[in-house]
Formats: C-alpha cells, structure tokens, sequence
C-alpha cells in the first residue's frame, strides 16, 4: 500500500495549490528559471512571446509563458537556503506527487532549474559585470544535513576544504554538490567561467562583512579564495546555489546556477551599472535554453 502524506507534512491551500508558491501542477513548465528579487521575474517575462499564468503570494512570483516556442517558467525564490529548501520541496510536490490523493507517483518528472543571480567574485581575474556558472555547489549553510545526502556530495572535496580552510566545528559542516551536466554542456561556452559557487547563510558575517560585529575568523575569505580543487578553484559567493544543487540531486532534478558578477571581493570594485550584466544574463540563458532538450 502506498504512503499517503499527512496534511501537516504536505500543506494545501484551500483550492488545492501548494501552500507557499500558490501553484498548481498545470501552472509550470519542466524547465523553470529561479531569481532572487520578485521583480527580475517581470525582467524575465517582457521576453516571451505570450505568458499563460502569473500568480505571486509573499515573495514567491511566478510567470509561465513561451519563449521563441520553448515552454518556460520563472520564478522568485526570495534570499537564502530556507526559501530554497521551500520552493525545491513545494515544486517536486507538484510534478512527483498526486496533490487528490498524497500519495507519490509511480512515474517520476525531472525538472531542469536554472538560477540567474548575482554574486560577488572571490577571484581577481573573474571582473564585474562577467558570467560565472557554478560548476559544484559549496553549502556553508547547513541545510543539506537535515537530510540523508551523503551519496550526492563530493565528500572528498568537503574534506579538503575543511583542511585547507582549518573550518570551525563550532560551524555546520561545508557540503559539495555537483551541478547537472545536462544543463552544464547547454549553458558553458566561451564567454563565461566556471569553479565553485559557495552558499552562505547570511549576507554579513558569512561572506567576511565586518560592519560593528568581529568576525570569527577575519581570514576565512582569504581560504577561501586559495582554494583549489582537482584544477576546480572557488570563483564566487552567493546564498542559494548549494542549496538548489543539493535538493536538486535527492530529488532527481538538473540544476545549474548562472550568475552575473556585480561585485569583485578580491580587488573591492563594484559594477558601474549592475543592472546592465544581469539583463546581459537573462538573454543569454534565455537563448541558450532553446537548445536544451
């Protein structure tokens, strides 16, 4: 006999949508596209041809429409692994799950996911205003370990990083997930790099900001940015990609992460126009997406 999923486990909204995104199966494509800010969904939709749904509830907005024929969605997570760790669950629920009867189905859907963001470079040589896609995934967050995930992560790679960094046990323990090759091959060319997105989980004091509060360890970006791995180095630092790759990988889902860099940590510059790489981004993810398949 099937499991049948609790109400509290599994939250519906009155008319029977997913409690937090307010969507129902028929209200997504398979390929769906993940910003931050509620607003770059808008940024995102004045580029299809013709939109079929738009729905928002809290920080969560959501557009469906077609893009040169290619059935997309886009979609605002809001900041952070925990809106993550919502909006991972609550999409799989739709696809991999029968919301009349709770119950998991038998056939299973794959989603293809693809963050465009913005990020800060931990390396000099990434400029502002460049691309960087996140070949792995660095959570420094915490949230993967609330699940049974050790055959997704690259445990070698964690274990390095905690050496080469001299980590805290006092801090969750980092977590590495690899991207989608799927999406990888789509979506790397020529005009962007790659290396190792690290996840924090917060904006200040996780990414080395120092405003009235003493960090406790002042040089953890410095480690961070002599990172090295199998040729691999860390190229940026955000606060969704470990999370999106990790949740991705339990749940049988292609992600990828692709962010415009506003903001260069190691030589302290800052876009002149951030607004001008991010809408550069979203063209060109758009259009490499028509390939996929």
């Amino acid at each position: 006999m099937k499991r049948r999923i609790a109400a509290s486990e599994l939250v519906l909204n009155p008319d029977g949508s997913v409690y937090h995104l307010n969507l129902k199966p028929d209200n997504i494509s398979d390929t769906i596209i993940f910003v931050g800010d509620q607003k770059r969904v808008d940024r995102i939709a004045k580029h299809f041809d013709t939109i079929e749904f738009e729905t928002q509830k809290r920080e969560f907005h959501t557009i469906t429409g077609y893009y040169k024929g290619k059935h997309l969605t886009a979609m605002s997570t809001g900041i952070g692994p925990d809106n993550i760790d919502i909006v991972m669950n609550e999409l799989d629920a739709l696809v991999n799950i029968d919301l009349k009867t709770r119950e998991i189905k038998d056939k299973l859907t794959s989603l293809n996911i693809v963050r465009i963001g913005t990020s800060g470079s931990l390396q000099a040589d990434i400029p502002v205003d460049s691309f960087v896609l996140g070949k792995f995934g660095l959570g420094m967050d915490g949230l993967l370990h609330y699940y049974d995930s050790k055959h997704v992560r690259e445990l070698d790679m964690e274990n390095a990083f905690i050496k080469h960094t001299d980590w805290s046990p006092d801090k969750a323990r980092p977590y590495i997930v690899k991207n989608s090759d799927k999406l990888e091959k789509v979506l790397l060319t020529d005009q962007v790099y790659s290396g190792i997105t690290g996840t924090a989980g917060g904006f200040f004091g996780p990414q080395g900001r120092v405003l009235r509060i003493p960090l406790s360890d002042p040089d953890m970006n410095k480690k961070m940015d002599s990172f090295e791995y199998n040729g691999v180095k860390m190229s940026n630092l955000e606060m969704e990609t470990s999370a999106i790759y990790g949740l991705s990988k339990l749940l049988g889902h292609n992600a990828c992460s692709m962010n415009a860099i506003i903001a260069n940590r190691a030589n302290l510059t800052f876009s002149a126009d951030p607004y001008k790489p991010i809408e550069a981004l979203i063209q060109y993810t758009l259009d490499r997406l028509l390939l996929l398949e």
